[in-house]
């Protein structure tokens, strides 16, 4: 694998930071991952805004120049041979003294990876089943949740899916300390009930995903009110359709609500609108139409 390390391509083996950098010492660094179709990074001003807002407030000098992204991803997809691809563009704080600090940081490190993804068509898309985490999602470290390299919580919970014997795929779905829907391991969650399409609120703790938010246009395109709210496990055991998003899935139909025990509670099919739009959103991606 070739990644980019502040812009220049590097092995894997060559590409290395500082042990004294804030965010392997203290997890002071963001992240944005998207995918390319036919060449082309989608939603890229998007993740861009989203990584600038997330530096402003760690303190981290970095402004992305999304015209610059493109280059560098049209570089690094060249030096891997690859075209569709899974893009991962990671930003340090970089090297600092030990300790915590109020100082801006002034010299981060810029990190990008590019791996294949396997062939994946809507039409043949596989469902997936969502189990109920024991394990509570944590707060964010500010006022919301950042893709931030803080990913313990994750961790515990993809180990406790293992530990639970959970199926290969199954999608792990945190509640917040109050028993409130969050989301999932790595995805956001939403549902079809009569008119309307629901998903939590980033109150929970849950990441305002950047598919999260485009497919939340969508259904509104369609004539769907949307709602964002603190919603508990009956609100989604009555859904008529459950889906989950993220950058590099796209949209997953759910068949199937779990307890934490592996007892199924929810069972459905793929729906109406579920369907609708995973066409539209692979359409509009490959053709780069964001409306």
């Amino acid at each position: 694998m070739i990644v980019l390390l502040n812009g220049q391509l590097r092995k894997r083996e060559e590409a290395v930071i500082s042990v004294f950098d804030h965010g392997f010492l203290y997890g002071m660094g963001l992240f944005e991952t998207f995918r390319t179709y036919r060449g082309r990074p989608w939603l890229l001003e998007r993740h861009a805004e989203r990584l600038a807002a997330g530096c402003r407030i760690l303190g981290i000098e970095y402004a992305p120049d999304p015209e610059r992204m493109r280059a560098d991803i049209a570089r690094l997809l060249d030096a891997n041979g690859l075209r569709d691809a899974y893009i991962r563009w990671s930003v340090s704080a970089g090297e600092g003294e030990i300790g915590l600090t109020a100082e801006p940081y002034r010299h981060p490190v810029e990190v990008v990876y590019a791996k294949a993804l396997p062939p994946d068509d809507p039409d043949t898309r596989p469902a997936k089943t969502l189990r109920l985490l024991g394990l509570a999602r944590s707060t964010p470290e500010g006022a919301v949740r950042m893709k931030s390299f803080h990913y313990m919580n994750n961790m515990l919970g993809k180990r406790e899916l293992a530990r639970t014997g959970a199926p290969p795929g199954t999608e792990g779905l945190f509640l917040d300390r109050n028993g409130h829907l969050c989301e999932g391991l790595t995805s956001n969650v939403f549902w079809v009930t009569g008119a309307a399409l629901y998903t939590p609120s980033p109150d929970t703790g849950a990441l305002p995903g950047v598919t999260r938010r485009f497919v939340m246009d969508m259904a509104r395109a369609s004539g769907l009110d949307v709602r964002e709210g603190r919603f508990v496990r009956d609100d989604l055991l009555r859904a008529e359709e459950v889906f989950i998003t993220n950058a590099v899935q796209e949209i997953v139909p759910v068949t199937a609500v779990e307890d934490a025990a592996g007892t199924a509670v929810w069972t459905g099919e793929p729906g109406r609108f579920t369907r609708q739009w995973m066409k539209a959103y692979r359409r509009m991606a490959e053709e780069g139409v964001e409306r």
